[in-house]
């Protein structure tokens, strides 16, 4: 995810916020698990891991985007954030919850997807949840994800809203269990 403008991209967000609509969707999805930490991984300006903190939760960004990463630390510099890749990523700690918001996996070059899952997931506290909402058509499935994960299977839905999931959905929002 390498050269993006975070200001433009973050425009976006702020535009359909200050129209009214929700754009802490994930954040409430997140919440609803009840962390006391999370990592954002593949953060990218920081939507989610800023209304996380605003909420309590101790949070630490990541982004292999400095772009996207800089808007994130003028909105937030008070939060942690790392610039890294995630198919490689090793902080050395582990949190209540990682999440993948926005479609992480389909930024990661293919071939890459399984490390990716697999050094998301290996930042989950036991007990802890990896959460993950991509499309899925676009060359990655669940199946694929769900062998990279390498836990258990709690739910599947086809929104952050948590509406029902089925095999022929676009969308998945996978939450796994360490």
């Amino acid at each position: 995810m390498t050269g993006w403008d975070g200001d433009d991209y973050q425009r976006r967000f702020d535009a359909l916020a200050a129209a009214g609509h929700d754009v802490h969707g994930e954040a409430d999805f997140v919440m609803s698990l009840g962390p006391a930490s999370v990592l954002d991984a593949g953060c990218g300006t920081g939507r989610v891991a800023i209304e996380l903190a605003r909420r309590g939760v101790d949070v630490v960004g990541v982004d292999v985007d400095p772009g996207m990463l800089a808007t994130a630390r003028s909105r937030a510099p008070e939060i942690t954030w790392v610039e890294a890749d995630l198919t490689t990523l090793d902080l050395g700690r582990t949190f209540d919850v990682v999440v993948l918001a926005g479609n992480v996996p389909l930024f990661t070059p293919p071939g890459t997807h399984a490390a990716l899952v697999a050094h998301c997931a290996r930042h989950v506290a036991p007990g802890g949840h990896l959460v993950a909402g991509f499309q899925l058509d676009r060359g990655y499935s669940v199946a694929e994800y769900d062998e990279a994960v390498a836990m258990d299977l709690v739910d599947r839905f086809s929104t952050w809203d948590r509406a029902p999931w089925s095999p022929t959905d676009t969308y998945a929002v996978s939450v796994h269990r360490a």
